[in-house]
């Protein structure tokens, strides 16, 4: 019996050790990952802020120097007589045109780029290619991050029906109007047509963006614009669709802007 204690002793000593180990071990393993976790998180949140904050400044700039230079992307075309549903082609992933949404900033002011694949995004809200340009009878979609990459669309959720939503072409100012019951501030009521102000939908859900969104081949007859992002934040589960109603268009003159803006136009 004495000569088996000291075995059992040593027996429960290297047991105790590997278990010790073994805690160590997926104790490192938890914070490492805890680690690249948070990483990723401010690299999403963050890194891809700074960089697609600066493909925004570059396409912004591009676009200024164009319609300066009299190379408007958008050649004039950009007018309500257009037939509806015509296509315009532009080049892909270059400005041609500025949004502004009051209700999100005085300072909100990003450049609109043709396409929606992921460098499109990147570099600011893009037109979904297959619907109409601004002004144009149709609906004039387009889509934006909703967090990191820019998150031009964070706070899309905000908009209230009647909020104005303004496209600034080279030759003109299109005002938008949010849709929904301006009274009772009621995004999801549906107008004569059958189109809400807000809407939330499955990532599949391509009708949203039909000429007259959510009712696929009927004919439209009034300039719509949609915008589409991630829903809810931090996820792309779905997609929040904020529509809009064209309600008045303006020449574009130097030195002036819509009253919507601030201007006195």
């Amino acid at each position: 019996m004495d000569d088996a204690a000291p075995t059992s002793s040593h027996s429960t000593h290297r047991t105790g050790d590997t278990v010790r180990t073994g805690i160590r071990g997926v104790g490192q393993t938890l914070v490492t990952i805890g680690l690249v976790v948070l990483l990723f998180v401010v690299y999403q949140l963050y890194v891809t802020n700074i960089t697609a904050n600066a493909h925004q400044r570059d396409v912004e700039r591009a676009y200024a120097q164009a319609v300066t230079s009299h190379h408007d992307p958008l050649n004039g075309q950009d007018r309500a007589e257009l037939p509806a549903g015509r296509q315009v082609i532009l080049p892909a992933g270059k400005g041609f045109a500025n949004l502004y949404i009051p209700r999100l900033g005085k300072d909100f002011a990003k450049t609109i780029v043709e396409g929606t694949t992921d460098s499109d995004l990147d570099k600011g809200p893009g037109h979904y290619a297959s619907t109409v340009i601004p002004g144009q009878i149709g609906d004039f979609a387009i889509a934006g991050h909703r967090v990191g990459k820019g998150e031009p669309f964070l706070n899309l959720d905000q908009l209230v029906p009647g909020d104005a939503v303004v496209v600034q072409t080279a030759s003109r100012w299109y005002v938008y109007r949010v849709l929904g019951d301006v009274k009772t501030g009621n995004l999801s009521v549906r107008d004569s047509e059958g189109v809400p102000g807000r809407e939330i939908v499955s990532p599949a859900a391509t009708s949203a963006i039909a000429p007259v969104p959510d009712h696929v081949g009927l004919r439209p007859t009034r300039a719509l614009m949609t915008m589409t992002t991630c829903h809810p934040k931090y996820t792309a589960e779905k997609r929040m669709i904020v529509h809009a109603v064209l309600a008045r268009g303006l020449k574009v003159v130097p030195g002036a802007r819509p009253k919507e803006l601030g201007g006195s136009q």
